[in-house]
């Protein structure tokens, strides 16, 4: 599929979505000091800014190959002699992984301007379930879960994460698998709180409602169970249903261009 881009990129359009993030990169990186000692500075072909935006590019685009993707660079953005060779870039871009963490919190903040979050979790399988009895690996960190929407007991760890309106990630935590919604609910929400959020049944809890508003001043919905007294209308229903749908178009782009999910034991 990586291979595909070389045929089908607009070339005028991937150069816009570069400068655009390059245009972000810069305003941003001026406000933070890269203590990064170079005995050779004379000698880079690009500055940092540029080393960042390439990065964060490739990930927008669903690269997942570090070689795949400075082949798909040195063909399209910039000529081999301008652009570093694929081992220094690979470098670099570990060297700069504090500043790109700097830059995925301030572009999260703006998440804060939109209509309202979503919340959910996510299973990661680590081993096949013929195998989660007997596993060692990661034993102490991940643990058998049960995925209700699957209906399966799984060994591994689950993502629990808050997307905007518009799919932008803005808090996360990784539990193990026996881990609830409910328990890590208050750490996703409250790194970069939003006022309006939304969740499923597996966040329904009136103590936890009531604790966001209170302390964070964080309003948090969800649908409700058949055996409540509370009733929601069949419009309530089908709103919520149909505004939760971003956040599962997000689990369905990381697992199928980071794989997240696939099990390569």
């Amino acid at each position: 599929m990586q291979e595909h881009f070389h045929f089908t990129t607009d070339r005028a359009k991937l150069q816009k979505q570069y400068e655009a993030i390059l245009f972000f990169v810069s305003a941003q990186l001026s406000s933070i000091q890269i203590p990064l000692q170079r005995r050779n500075r004379h000698l880079l072909k690009q500055k940092d800014e540029v080393i960042i935006a390439i990065h964060v590019l490739g990930k927008l685009l669903g690269f997942t190959s570090e070689r795949a993707w400075h082949r798909f660079v040195i063909g399209n953005l910039f000529p081999k002699a301008l652009f570093p060779e694929r081992s220094r870039y690979n470098r670099r871009c570990r060297a700069l992984g504090f500043a790109i963490k700097w830059m995925r919190h301030q572009l999260a903040k703006r998440g804060q301007h939109h209509a309202y979050a979503v919340v959910d979790s996510l299973p990661i399988e680590l081993c096949h379930s013929s195998r989660m009895y007997r596993v060692k690996r990661f034993r102490g960190i991940a643990d058998i879960g049960y995925c209700a929407s699957k209906r399966i007991a799984f060994y591994g760890l689950k993502l629990h994460l808050q997307v905007t309106d518009q799919g932008l990630p803005m808090g996360y935590v990784v539990t193990e698998a026996s881990c609830h919604d409910r328990v890590a609910a208050e750490t996703v929400m409250t790194q970069i709180p939003h006022s309006y959020n939304l969740g499923d049944k597996g966040y329904i809890s009136q103590k936890l409602q009531k604790k966001l508003y209170e302390e964070h001043r964080v309003a948090f919905w969800t649908p409700v169970r058949k055996n409540q007294r509370i009733r929601q209308s069949d419009a309530w229903k089908q709103w919520m249903k149909r505004k939760r749908k971003v956040i599962e178009t997000v689990f369905s782009i990381l697992v199928d261009s980071y794989r997240i999910t696939e099990i390569r034991a």
